[in-house]
């Protein structure tokens, strides 16, 4: 099973999205949300990055809500 962490906030459609689409694929996933963690927030300006969603799957990065990207890295 792949690692799959999401970036995200409470304000962003496409977040909600993200991981309602993870959900339906049954897809575990560990949730980072930069509105309540400073800590997420901080690692993932550290990575280069200043909006969400930001999925992590293993090593693999899909910025945005990219239903294509997200099926060929889970496969």
């Amino acid at each position: 099973m792949k690692k799959v962490i999401i970036y995200t906030s409470n304000t962003c459609g496409y977040c909600h999205a993200a991981k309602d689409y993870l959900d339906q694929l049954e897809v575990e996933y560990e949730e980072r949300n930069v509105s309540t963690s400073m800590d997420a927030r901080k690692e993932l300006m550290q990575q280069g990055f200043m909006g969400v969603p930001v999925l992590l799957v293993d090593d693999e990065v899909i910025q945005g809500f990219d239903k294509a990207k997200i099926d060929q890295l889970l496969k």
